[in-house]
């Protein structure tokens, strides 16, 4: 399967102001792309790119005063298949996980793991099997604990506060997701890519980059989605981190304001 994905993203700033663009396709995807992408600015100005902790491609530019555009568009390569399901994947005991995933246990902006989180992520799951079974549990209670609602986003939201709010849009269903499994001792970290409605009726709200999380079981990294709750085709992972913090899409120092956003995940038939 080929999928075509791409985006076009307009701002407009008072004054020129530095800006940290995470706009690529993760390096993870590299080995699947069919027609290269390449970030195109309007007004033309350099950019360099970088790698930063966690292994995202980033891009640096300073902004010119007034408008500026960014755009992308990549086809990339897709096994076709929905989300690897993998029942059997056990759980490790901290002691036994490698140094590298223990970032992935602690609290981080979003993700309060030192909170009444705690407690509650153990009230609802010490009772189910650890493991897949263990964060399957966590996404069914984030899927049916927030409500989902666009007109209700809020990006200071942070997980205790979507518990409590019960609502939110993708980020918050996967920040108590991955809260409540940080919780229960089960390494998580947030992702954000594209994900178009391929095997899945087409969803009334308009198209947006989208928000899941990875879980360590078993001695990998596996996708789940605490807000669509059911295994998906053509994720495409753009960046990877300790929660939204670490993968905005864009960081300005200094001001600006979104003038347009358009984003697009189609099937190349």
């Amino acid at each position: 399967m080929l999928l075509r994905v791409g985006f076009e993203i307009s701002f407009q700033s008072p004054q020129p102001a530095p800006m940290v663009a995470m706009l690529y396709m993760h390096p993870s995807r590299d080995a699947t792309v069919k027609k290269a992408e390449q970030l195109q600015v309007h007004p033309n100005v350099p950019i360099s790119t970088y790698f930063d902790i966690y292994g995202n491609r980033c891009g640096r530019i300073v902004a010119p005063a007034g408008r500026i555009s960014f755009r992308n568009e990549a086809v990339v390569e897709d096994c076709g298949l929905p989300d690897l399901q993998v029942p059997s994947a056990m759980q490790a005991p901290v002691e036994q996980l490698p140094s590298e995933v223990l970032l992935y246990l602690l609290a981080s902006r979003y993700c309060e793991v030192d909170s009444e989180l705690k407690n509650i992520a153990w009230n609802l799951f010490s009772s189910t099997p650890p493991g897949w079974a263990r964060v399957q549990a966590i996404c069914d209670f984030a899927h049916k604990h927030i409500r989902f609602d666009y007109q209700l986003a809020r990006a200071t939201r942070t997980a205790l506060e979507a518990y409590r709010e019960r609502v939110g849009v993708c980020r918050d269903f996967m920040h108590l997701a991955i809260t409540l499994c940080r919780c229960c001792n089960i390494p998580a970290r947030y992702c954000t890519g594209y994900l178009g409605d391929i095997g899945v009726p087409p969803a009334a709200s308009p198209m947006d980059f989208s928000a899941w999380f990875e879980a360590y079981l078993g001695g990998q990294w596996y996708s789940f989605d605490a807000r669509n709750n059911t295994p998906r085709i053509g994720r495409v992972l753009m960046a990877r981190g300790r929660d939204a913090a670490d993968v905005a899409l864009t960081t300005t120092f200094g001001v600006n304001t979104l003038t347009s956003f358009q984003v697009w995940t189609d099937e190349v038939k």
